[in-house]
């Protein structure tokens, strides 16, 4: 067998590879940070078949307005239930705060209504009232999701009179993917913010790092964070909840294949995509390109 045999013979693996999962979960993200909650997904829920898909061509969304957020988002989750995926997890704050809603109240309803789609911000507010003891909570998020006030809406409705404080961090997002994060320059930018969230409400005793790419530098975070100030990350909360959305809709839980199959896609660049995309999974990936880049965007 030639090099050339051997090279077309891996592409076409790597290509059908997506065609052998029947029916996949799907899991989408501006970037990388969704790796975060799929690790915690998968390792959840080994058996089932997942699909990622990273939109890192138009990354970041965090500053982008709400009708860019959906269009994108709205764009990402037809591609997945295109490839077969009847469930997609939103593992993207941004995209759960400016997106999720017009998607499942107009779009499913419209064109989908057997498919689903879930978010990161709901089952994180039903949690966090019963993690904090004196009911004062801080938010660090993308500017997207701190502005859309979606954690606050959220978190009135499970658990209304808790104090909740918000810090919108745009730099933490691109010093991440620019793997910048665990040097000396970030300590600035992370400190600042910390410092301007705990004066908002030096109360607080639980702080939720509500985007998924934050999880990278919690050791940082936490080195600016009282210790008596629990930091919550979100892969291992949407992991349980999904688990429990399975039990208790049985159907949806037969509509996705279980042959413990994983595939990447990204609108980037894939080498760049599986180089930085293994910090945020915790294991090697290999990516595959994906073109969604039309209408001008």
């Amino acid at each position: 067998m030639t090099i050339k045999t051997v090279k077309l013979r891996s592409l076409w693996i790597r290509e059908a590879s997506i065609f052998f999962m029947k029916n996949p979960i799907g899991i989408f993200d501006s970037g990388f940070g969704g790796l975060t909650v799929m690790k915690e997904i998968a390792g959840a829920l080994p058996q089932y078949d997942f699909v990622y898909l990273g939109d890192n061509a138009r990354a970041p969304y965090g500053d982008r307005s709400f009708r860019t957020v959906y269009d994108y988002t709205l764009q990402c989750v037809q591609w997945l239930f295109e490839k077969g995926c009847n469930l997609v997890i939103l593992a993207c704050n941004t995209a759960s705060a400016k997106a999720l809603r017009s998607i499942q109240q107009k779009d499913l309803l419209q064109h989908w209504p057997d498919k689903r789609v879930l978010g990161v911000i709901r089952p994180t507010t039903e949690l966090i009232g019963k993690i904090t003891t004196n009911g004062h909570v801080g938010i660090m998020g993308t500017t997207g999701t701190v502005t859309s006030e979606s954690y606050l809406l959220e978190i009135e409705k499970f658990y209304p009179g808790t104090a909740v404080s918000q810090e919108a961090c745009p730099m933490w997002v691109p010093l991440i993917e620019n793997n910048e994060h665990l040097t000396e320059g970030a300590d600035y930018f992370i400190d600042r913010h910390v410092q301007h969230l705990l004066k908002k409400d030096p109360d607080i005793d639980t702080i939720l790092l509500a985007c998924t790419h934050y999880p990278l530098m919690v050791s940082k975070i936490r080195k600016y964070v009282p210790e008596k100030i629990r930091l919550v990350e979100q892969g291992e909360i949407v992991a349980n909840s999904l688990k429990d959305y399975l039990k208790r809709h049985p159907e949806m839980d037969a509509a996705c294949s279980k042959q413990g199959s994983r595939a990447f896609f990204t609108t980037g660049e894939p080498s760049d995509f599986n180089a930085n995309g293994t910090a945020f999974y915790g294991q090697q990936i290999e990516s595959q390109h994906v073109d969604l880049l039309v209408g001008g965007h």
